[in-house]
């Protein structure tokens, strides 16, 4: 039940070594193995390496699998060592000799390519939908409390006003950054690798423009040896992407366990959103963020770890590569449950008010007196220098407006401006047209 095995059985511990999580890991792939052998034999069909019967045959049985694999009825053998060698096994048991013509012209090397493409454009996409959702709460928040102001700081120390307004709005912008890296990721990962085969192409007349349009790629991968060099790369630059947004979501939650801090008590959240101690009654500890800027850390670790796996491999396909999944399916898991949890909280999140008028946060506002002289014709240095001395003898009196009107500034946000920046990379990724071409393969 190995599509490559000849007469010779492997040893079972080696068998067991080679396997690894495979048969675990490729279940969620399942689905894109179908799509991508849907495409793989209507091309077959149209240049006369199955008959036009043969391919009704194998697609009625091939959509036949994909809706037990989306009801959750498919399963990888244990005899079976991975999904692909579980789906040609099911059709040649369902409709014979047809079920065995299928692997022409492709290799186990470029399926699994073609399947990992079309896995993770699926999983790009639900991390964007996330990623927008979090982005819209984020600049709500920022446009409904703009005008509480915020001590910000520098070496964390007190440094000048800020707001919530800008907080919010901070890494609302720092999400379009983020997208604007996985962009990128999506434009690499939206390529066709099939038809590569084992990364040298094949003496068949393949039409990989054909199954290029069938999946809904933007293009192909034109090089074989290139498309098999794809594998990690693909991977690599995912992660860089995946680790953007795990940077931007662990500085937040950091600034969250911060700011709910006792000695700083600008926010809080409904207890039922926080835990306890289990012999300090006071307690309202932030688990959750403490939990994503971990796991967001952790993240940001996982390029560097791809490429350690896949630094100095020579061209041409090799076994390391399958331990990418290992490292990077949970990854992208934990990356969708740390966006969704973090908009939840921050659906729930309580914004103090009020915050400056402590007298300790009087120095925030050194800055606006020194701006104030020297709006009035006193030389800046000299004006700094002024009240500098009054901060120093101990009289310095703070006035407590806010003054702030150029763009990105507190009276001035942009959050419309970022809005649209976020729109106009969102709309590039299209995935109208992948979802499409997906639902016109399953229907005919």
């Amino acid at each position: 039940m190995k599509i490559w095995q000849k007469n010779i059985d492997v040893n079972k511990d080696i068998e067991t070594f080679t396997v690894g999580r495979d048969r675990e890991l490729d279940l969620e792939m399942a689905a894109f193995d179908v799509l991508g052998s849907l495409a793989h034999v209507e091309m077959l069909e149209s240049i006369n390496l199955l008959t036009a019967e043969e391919l009704k045959t194998v697609q009625s049985a091939l959509k036949q699998i994909y809706k037990e694999i989306e009801s959750g009825d498919f399963v990888i053998e244990d005899a079976v060592e991975d999904v692909h060698s579980q789906v040609e096994w099911l059709l040649t048991q369902r409709i014979g000799e047809a079920g065995k013509k299928i692997h022409s012209g492709r290799s186990r090397n470029d399926q699994v390519l073609v399947d990992l493409k079309l896995y993770f454009r699926a999983c790009i996409e639900g991390m964007v939908t996330n990623t927008s959702a979090l982005f819209e709460q984020l600049i709500s928040l920022s446009n409904t409390h703009k005008d509480k102001l915020l001590p910000g700081y520098t070496h964390l120390q007190i440094a000048m006003p800020s707001s919530f307004g800008l907080w919010f709005g901070a890494y609302a912008e720092s999400l379009v950054d983020d997208m604007d890296m996985m962009l990128a990721a999506w434009k690499i990962t939206n390529k066709n690798p099939l038809g590569s085969a084992a990364g040298y192409g094949s003496s068949f007349p393949l039409n990989r423009t054909r199954t290029t349009e069938l999946l809904g790629f933007e293009r192909l991968n034109y090089n074989v040896v290139y498309a098999q060099m794809g594998r990690g790369k693909t991977e690599r630059i995912l992660a860089q992407a995946m680790s953007s947004i795990a940077a931007t979501l662990a500085k937040m939650a950091m600034d969250v366990c911060l700011f709910i801090n006792q000695n700083f008590s600008f926010i809080s959240f409904p207890a039922e959103l926080t835990t306890g101690s289990s012999i300090m009654p006071h307690k309202k500890n932030p688990d959750v963020f403490e939990l994503i800027r971990s796991r967001c850390n952790k993240i940001q670790a996982l390029p560097n770890e791809i490429a350690m796996m896949t630094t100095n491999l020579p061209s041409g396909y090799h076994r390391d590569l399958q331990l990418l999944k290992e490292s990077l399916f949970p990854a992208i898991t934990s990356l969708n449950e740390c966006l969704q949890m973090a908009t939840y909280m921050l659906q729930h999140i309580e914004v103090k008010d009020g915050i400056l008028a402590d007298k300790k946060y009087a120095y925030l506002f050194s800055v606006e007196s020194v701006n104030e002289l020297a709006l009035n014709g006193v030389p800046f240095r000299e004006a700094y220098k002024i009240v500098g001395e009054t901060i120093e003898n101990g009289t310095f009196e703070p006035g407590t407006a806010v003054n702030h009107v150029h763009e990105g500034s507190i009276g001035n946000l942009c959050n419309e401006e970022i809005s649209g920046m976020m729109n106009e990379v969102l709309a590039q990724f299209n995935f109208e047209k992948v979802k499409g071409a997906i639902e016109k393969l399953l229907a005919h």
